[in-house]
């Protein structure tokens, strides 16, 4: 029982001074626009020289599965324990390169990642950074001139902060704030999928779904080898990494011989479509080309590996798994798919322009049916969150706790996830009241009234949902007809998101 007590006044210290730090961390920011935040970090408990009392590693992943409650309880006692200090705090993530120089960067440089250890924490966190990605010489040729950071690591910071899910902040991040954070940044230019060195043909090393593997084996030595859970997680074209890598990383951990570690993906705005383009332009990068077209060539130019299960199903055409609806079906690791119903990448690549001139009917029909496509793709994933909203990305971002579809925030649907996996494991029926399947039923962008704040991009200025369609070109009076019913209703709805 003295061992009992002993441990839950350590737990009960660690999570008071957490708790005010974060407080003092308040206090001190106030404004909308604060600067970059720093809380405190966790204490570290040594045994001193001559010290004979034991120290041990302290497991919160019980106590964060009840944090909200706990942290409830003891704030006001932590405030007045805990003295605020006017010290800046670093706790910011560090860059690491890779012990296997072997696997690099596109120019050949060595490939890495950022991480913030969380000596009290058995849950581990590794996004992939999105940034489209280049298909050939040219436009690789191109993109090196102009995204080099994209490209190669010559230019690296030493340290990186983390925002949205990244946060160390529980205000900002509420359920994974404890975890240990590492951010990979994205070198590959190959949707995370290359496994091909640099050769004199190609003139670029491909090695995306490599780096994957070796920022894995370089962490088992820092800790993830004690891990309780891995979740794999990426925007944009790390989410669309996340779906290629997940069950890959399930079976490193696995031949290694880490069978206690749960593996999971968060896949954010990764989930595109191969649909037909509003109008076909030349095949000249990224953005204009047709998504089936750059993946068709791309996987070849980058040697692209994919899913075994995916490729066996599509034997030949292997660039289907590229694509969320189609490798989703074939993935055994648990992923949670995070998706905006109208994508701005996916209307780029689609040809449909939102600023400027008023959209046409036409391109308001195509945008119409690009969220009814996306609806139906997601109908039968088990866990996802789907917003009627016009933008892109979202984990990452320190807007990402205010987003809502029916009520439930992006963070409590992951909270919600992380339980009805645990209650799965423990053969418990699913939490009541906390949902994991969200996706928004109103048809038009910015519908949702929690979506993203919208700027027209020439003047900058903000836009409401109301001034956002009427710059698209949308005839509230038409619409109103269409709909039998008076046009100061209609805006009404869809200033409340109805």
């Amino acid at each position: 029982r003295g061992g009992e007590k002993e441990m839950i006044s350590s737990v009960l210290l660690l999570v008071l001074m957490q708790s005010a730090g974060a407080h003092c961390a308040r206090r001190f920011r106030g404004g909308r626009n604060p600067q970059p935040r720093r809380p405190p970090p966790p204490p570290t408990y040594r045994a001193e020289r001559g010290d004979t009392t034991e120290s041990f590693p302290l497991d919160f992943t019980a106590v964060e599965e009840n944090m909200d409650n706990f942290m409830t309880q003891v704030k006001n006692l932590a405030q007045s324990l805990y003295p605020c200090s006017a010290q800046k705090l670093d706790y910011d993530m560090k860059l690491n390169f890779l012990e296997n120089t072997s696997v690099t960067c596109n120019d050949g440089s060595p490939a890495g990642y950022y991480l913030k250890e969380s000596r009290g924490s058995r849950r581990w966190l590794i996004f992939l950074e999105g940034g489209w990605y280049c298909f050939n010489k040219e436009n690789c040729d191109s993109r090196y001139e102009t995204m080099r950071r994209l490209m190669s690591s010559s230019k690296w910071t030493q340290t990186k902060t983390g925002t949205g899910i990244l946060s160390p902040l529980p205000e900002e991040n509420p359920h994974w704030w404890n975890a240990n954070m590492v951010f990979i940044p994205y070198c590959s230019s190959d949707v995370w999928s290359g496994a091909t060195a640099k050769t004199e043909q190609s003139g670029y090393a491909f090695m995306g779904s490599l780096i994957i593997q070796e920022v894995v084996k370089d962490l088992l030595n820092k800790g993830l080898d004690n891990a309780k859970v891995l979740l794999l997680a990426g925007s944009s074209a790390g989410g669309t990494g996340v779906l290629l890598n997940v069950d890959r990383v399930a079976e490193l951990l696995e031949g290694l011989g880490y069978t206690g570690i749960h593996v999971r993906g968060l896949s954010d705005s990764g989930w595109f479509l191969d649909n037909k383009q509003y109008h076909c332009t030349d095949c000249v990068d990224a953005v204009s080309c047709a998504p089936t077209e750059t993946i068709k060539r791309g996987i070849k130019y980058w040697g692209g590996v994919v899913p075994e299960r995916c490729r066996q199903t599509h034997e030949g055409e292997e660039w289907n798994c590229f694509f969320g609806y189609r490798v989703f079906p074939s993935i055994k690791s648990p992923v949670f798919v995070v998706q905006w119903l109208f994508d701005e990448a996916q209307l780029t690549v689609d040809n449909i322009q939102l600023t400027g001139q008023p959209v046409q009917e036409g391109q308001w029909r195509y945008i119409q049916n690009l969220g009814i496509e996306l609806r139906n793709t997601l109908k039968d994933v088990p866990a996802m969150f789907a917003p009627a909203c016009l933008s892109h990305e979202v984990i990452t971002r320190n807007y990402w706790i205010d987003v809502q579809v029916k009520g439930t925030s992006l963070p409590r649907a992951l909270h919600c996830w992380d339980r009805s996996l645990h209650d799965n494991r423990n053969n418990k029926a699913p939490p009541k009241g906390c949902p994991v399947h969200l996706i928004d039923s109103c048809p038009w962008p910015h519908c949702n009234p929690t979506c993203p704040t919208i700027r027209d991009q020439f003047t900058g200025q903000e836009m409401n949902v109301i001034q956002f369609l009427m710059h698209m070109g949308f005839d509230v009076q038409k619409m109103a007809q269409q709909q039998g019913m008076d046009p100061s209703k209609l805006l009404g709805m869809l200033s409340s998101g109805s």
